[in-house]
C-alpha cells in the first residue's frame, strides 16, 4: 500500500504515468524548508495530510502519485550555513537526510521525495523564466536595497530584522520579508531601525537592478482561473479568504531575483551574479521533483484534461500557490496542469504557546520517535486534531485521553474482543464460521444499514478532502461494532443459539476487515497489524469497479467462512499519568533550554562521580559506610551526592511467582504472590493478562523491582513490579527472566555500579523514570541497562524473543 519512501538511495517502485480513461491524481505538499528539523505542526500542516489523501486515492484505485521534497535554496540556508560554519550544500545534505528519516518513520508514502538543489530544478526553472521573458511578462527595475558595509554585501530579506511598520504591531524582530507577529508581507526597506542579522550593524540603502513578474498585467487571466477552479475544486474557506485578501489589496509587481549565491542562477549575462528568489523557484520544485521521478514528467504537469492536481499546505503558504505560482504558469502560455484543489491547515499550537522551529519550542519529528509511543498513535492524534478551520492545540493530556479512550477502549477493544473470541478453543478454534441467514437477522441487518451509510459518508468526506471528518466517521464504525457485540450478548449466544452467534462473529470479523480498510490512510501500520491478525494479504481496496463500497452493506461477506485467522494480540497500550507527566517535563521550554538542562545535568553528574571515586561505599559486612562530613561542609553538597541518579539505586531482585490469579475487578490484570527472599511473599499487580497466559505465569522466575512506592491498583496494593520487555509498538510483551539456578532474593547487579539501593524510591525525584529509558533487551536477547547486562551469581538475565525491546 505504498509504505516505502522512494527517492535517492531507496527502493523504487514502478513509475506511474497518467492512464487515459482513469482518474489520474497528482498530489503535492508544501516543500518543507531544509534548514531545521520539522515539528509536529509542520508534519500535520502538509506532508501527513497529503499522505492521508494519497493513501485514500490509492485505496480507491485511482492512478495517484504524491511528490514532495526539501526546499533548499535561499537566504535561510545561507544563514544556517554561516551559523554552522559549513557550506549551504552541506547544510542541505544534513537536513534533507533528517527530513527523509522523520517522514519515513511517520510512514509518509511519497512516490518521490526529492530536493530543489538539483540540475532538473535549474533546467525547469530557467525554461519557465525564458518563456515569461519571451512573452513580455517580466520587467526590469532598480530597487533600493539594504547593503551591509561590514559584511560587504546586499542583505537578503531574511538577513534583516527590525521593527514592523504596520500600525499597532510594533513587533521588534520582524524579518525583511514578513512579520511573524501580524503576518504582513514586507520589503526590507520598510522596516523601522533595521539591523543586519549577521553583524547587527545598521545597513544603508543602495541601488541594485532586479527582474519583476508583472502580476498586475496577468490579473485578468489569474482571476478567471481562481473563480473557476475555486468552485470546481471546492477550495477550503481559509484558502479563498487568503487569496481574496491579496487580490483586494491589489496585485503588485513581484521581484523574482535576489543578490545571493545559493540558488538557481538567472540565465542572463547582466544578472549572472544573481539567483532566483526562493518563492519564485520553490513551487517549481514540484515540477522538477516529478522530473526526477520520471523523464516523462510533462504527462503529469502539462496534461490538464487528464490530471487533477491537489496541493496541501499551511495557511502562510496560500498566496504563493493561488496567486504567484498560477500566474507564473499562466504567463508561460503553455498548457499546464493547474491546481484543482487546495487543502489548507491553520496552526497547531503546543501546550501553552506556538510551535516554533526558530525557537525550538514543541515536539519535533525525531522527538516523537524517541517517546516510544507508536507511530499510529501519533498519526491518529495529529489527524483528529488537524487544524482545518481554526488553530488547534497539542497537549499531552489530550493525546493520553484520545489514545486511552478512542484507540484502546473503543477501536482496540472491539477488534480484540472479536478476534479473541473467534480464536478460542473450545470455540471457533480460529476458523471464521459460516453465517447463513445473516441478511434476515434483525440486529445484523440494522447494523449493516448503519455501516453502509457510514461508508457512503466516509467516501463523500474524503473526496472533499475533509480528512478529520472521514476519520471520525470511520472510528464511529468501531463504536457501532462494540454496541452490536454488547446487544447481541454473543457470549450467551454461543451456548444458547450457535447459528445466531456465528452470524454475529462472521459479521464482526467483516467489520474488523472494513476498519482496517477505512483506517489505512490514517494509520497504515495499524492496518498492517490487523490484516496480520486476520491472516489476510496486505492488499486493501475500496474500488468502485470491484464493488467494494457495496460490500460494506453486507459486512458478513468480507471474510469467507472457513478462513483461519492469525493470533490476536492487543493493538494499543495505555498511556499512564506518570508517563504523560514525564513527557510534559521532558519537552518543556525550548530545545535550547533542554540542551542547557542536559549539559548542566551532565556536568553535575561528572562532579559527583569525581567526588564518589574516593568514597568507600560499603564494608564487607554489607553495611553502608558514609564518609565523615566536616561540620563546616555546606548541606547543598551532601544533597548533590544524594541526588545522583545511578542504576545502583534500584533494588531489583530475583523472585519466583508462587501464586497467580486474575484480578477480581480488572480483566487485564494479574495478582501474583512473589517470593523475593523475604519472610512473606509480596503481592504484585501486573497488566499481563493480554500478553502471557495464566498457566505460563505459574512458578516462573522473574526480575522484580522491589523499592518502588507501593501503589493501589483497582483496590489491591501492589508492593513491587515485575520487569518485562516490550516491542516498540507494544504488541508483544515478555518477562525478563533470571537464570534457572539464580538464588531467590539475590540482587540483580550491573558491572561497575556497587552502591546500595534506596529503601523506597521517591516518586517526586523520578529516579525510576530517568533510569527506565536506558533499560532494554539487546540483539542477543540479554536484558541491559545501557550496555551493561542484568547480572546474577548464575549469569545474565534474558528475554525469550524480543530484541531491542524496551524494559519496564
Amino acid at each position: 500500500m505504498g509504505d516505502i519512501l522512494t527517492g535517492a538511495g531507496d527502493d523504487r517502485k514502478a513509475v506511474k504515468l497518467p492512464i487515459p480513461g482513469k482518474r489520474n491524481i497528482l498530489i503535492t505538499s508544501a516543500l518543507p524548508y531544509v534548514n531545521n528539523v520539522p515539528h509536529l505542526g509542520n508534519i500535520i500542516g502538509c506532508v501527513l495530510s497529503a499522505d492521508v489523501f494519497a493513501r485514500y486515492c490509492r485505496l480507491r484505485e485511482y492512478n495517484t502519485i504524491y511528490v514532495c521534497g526539501t526546499d533548499e535554496y535561499g537566504t535561510a540556508t545561507e544563514t544556517k550555513a554561516l551559523e554552522e560554519n559549513c557550506t549551504p550544500k552541506e547544510i542541505c545534505d544534513k537536513y534533507h537526510a533528517i527530513h527523509r528519516d522523520v517522514y519515513k518513520w511517520f510512514n509518509i508514502s511519497f512516490d518521490e521525495f526529492g530536493r530543489t538543489s538539483t540540475p532538473q530544478q535549474t533546467e525547469v526553472c530557467q525554461a519557465i523564466f525564458k518563456k515569461l521573458l519571451e512573452n513580455n511578462w517580466l520587467s526590469e527595475n532598480t530597487m533600493q536595497q539594504l547593503y551591509c558595509d561590514t559584511c560587504s554585501k546586499f542583505l537578503a530579506d531574511r538577513l534583516v530584522e527590525g521593527s514592523c511598520p504596520t500600525p499597532g504591531c510594533n513587533y521588534d524582530s520582524a524579518r525583511g520579508d514578513q512579520c511573524e507577529k501580524c503576518g504582513k508581507l514586507l520589503n526590507p526597506t520598510e522596516l523601522i531601525n533595521p539591523r543586519c542579522k549577521v553583524c547587527a550593524t545598521s545597513p544603508r540603502i543602495r541601488d541594485t537592478d532586479h527582474l519583476f513578474l508583472e502580476l498586475p498585467l496577468l490579473e485578468g487571466k489569474l482571476r478567471e482561473y481562481i473563480s473557476t477552479m475555486s468552485v470546481a475544486g471546492s477550495w477550503s474557506q481559509n484558502a479563498i479568504h487568503a487569496t481574496n485578501a491579496w487580490l483586494k489589496e491589489g496585485l503588485r509587481q513581484r521581484c523574482i531575483t535576489r543578490d545571493l549565491k545559493w540558488g538557481v542562477p538567472v540565465p542572463l549575462e547582466k544578472y549572472k551574479e544573481k539567483v532566483f528568489y526562493v518563492w519564485f523557484d520553490a513551487p517549481i520544485g514540484y515540477v522538477s521533483i516529478t522530473n526526477c521521478y520520471t523523464q516523462e514528467w510533462e504527462k503529469w504537469w502539462k496534461n490538464p484534461e487528464n490530471v487533477e492536481l491537489y496541493q496541501f499546505m499551511g495557511k502562510d503558504n496560500v498566496p504563493f500557490h493561488t496567486v504567484m505560482f498560477p500566474s507564473t504558469l499562466i504567463g508561460t502560455g503553455e498548457n499546464w496542469t493547474m491546481m484543482k484543489t487546495i487543502s489548507v491547515t491553520e496552526y497547531l499550537n503546543y501546550e501553552a504557546g506556538k510551535f516554533s522551529k526558530s525557537k525550538g519550542i514543541g515536539v519535533f519529528g525525531n522527538d516523537a520517535k524517541d517517546t516510544n509511543i507508536p507511530v499510529e498513535v501519533w498519526r491518529y492524534y495529529l489527524l483528529t486534531n488537524r487544524p482545518e478551520v481554526s488553530d488547534t492545540l497539542f497537549t499531552w493530556a489530550d493525546l493520553q485521553a484520545k489514545l486511552n479512550s478512542e484507540l484502546l477502549n473503543n477501536l482496540g477493544n472491539f477488534i480484540n474482543r472479536v478476534l479473541s473470541f473467534v480464536a478460542k478453543d473450545p470455540g471457533y478454534n480460529s476458523i471464521v464460521p459460516d453465517a447463513p441467514g445473516a441478511e434476515s437477522h434483525p440486529l445484523t441487518k440494522a447494523l449493516a444499514e448503519k455501516v453502509g451509510n457510514c461508508v457512503d459518508q466516509y467516501v463523500e468526506a474524503m473526496e472533499k478532502v475533509k480528512l478529520k471528518q472521514g476519520l471520525k466517521i470511520a472510528m464511529s464504525i468501531s463504536g457501532e461494532g462494540n454496541a452490536y457485540l454488547q446487544e447481541s450478548q454473543f457470549w450467551k449466544l454461543y451456548k444458547e443459539d450457535q447459528p445466531s452467534c456465528s452470524i454475529v462473529m462472521k459479521t464482526s470479523v467483516g467489520l474488523v476487515y472494513l476498519l482496517a480498510c477505512l483506517l489505512e490512510p490514517f494509520m497504515p501500520s495499524f492496518s498492517v497489524e490487523v490484516l496480520k491478525q486476520l491472516s489476510l494479504p496486505l492488499q486493501l481496496s475500496l474500488s468502485d469497479e470491484k464493488g467494494d463500497i457495496v460490500k460494506a452493506k453486507t459486512p458478513w461477506d468480507f471474510v469467507p467462512a472457513g478462513h483461519k485467522i492469525g493470533t490476536p494480540v492487543p493493538l494499543f497500550k495505555e498511556l499512564k499519568d506518570e508517563e504523560v507527566e514525564f513527557f510534559r517535563n521532558k519537552f518543556a521550554g525550548s530545545q535550547a533550554d533542554r540542551a542547557d538542562r542536559a549539559v548542566k545535568e551532565e556536568a553535575e553528574a561528572k562532579k559527583i562521580t569525581e567526588k564518589l571515586k574516593n568514597t568507600k561505599i560499603s564494608d564487607k559486612s554489607g553495611k553502608k559506610e558514609r564518609p565523615a562530613k566536616s561540620s563546616g561542609e555546606p548541606k547543598t553538597k551532601a544533597a548533590a551526592v544524594e541526588q545522583e541518579v545511578t542504576i545502583s539505586r534500584l533494588d531489583i531482585r530475583v523472585g519466583v511467582i508462587k501464586e497467580v490469579q486474575k484480578h477480581p475487578d480488572a480483566d487485564s490484570l494479574y495478582v501474583e504472590k512473589i517470593d523475593v527472599g523475604e519472610e512473606q511473599p509480596r503481592t504484585v499487580v501486573s497488566g499481563l493478562v493480554k500478553f502471557i497466559p495464566l498457566e505460563e505465569m505459574q512458578n516462573r522466575k522473574v526480575c522484580v523491582l522491589c523499592n518502588l512506592k507501593p501503589a493501589t491498583m483497582r483496590g489491591i496494593k501492589s508492593q513491587a513490579m515485575v520487569l518485562c520487555a516490550s516491542t516498540s509498538d507494544h504488541t508483544k510483551v515478555e518477562l525478563v527472566e533470571p537464570p534457572e539456578s539464580a538464588a531467590i532474593g539475590e540482587r540483580v547487579t550491573f558491572p561497575g555500579f556497587d552502591g546500595e539501593p534506596d529503601d523506597v524510591l521517591n516518586p517526586k525525584k523520578k529516579v525510576w523514570e530517568t533510569l527506565q529509558v536506558d533499560l532494554h533487551s539487546d540483539k542477543d536477547l540479554v536484558a541491559c541497562y545501557k550496555d551493561l547486562p542484568f547480572t546474577t551469581s548464575a549469569g545474565v538475565c534474558k528475554v525469550s524473543s524480543i530484541s531491542d525491546g524496551s524494559i519496564r
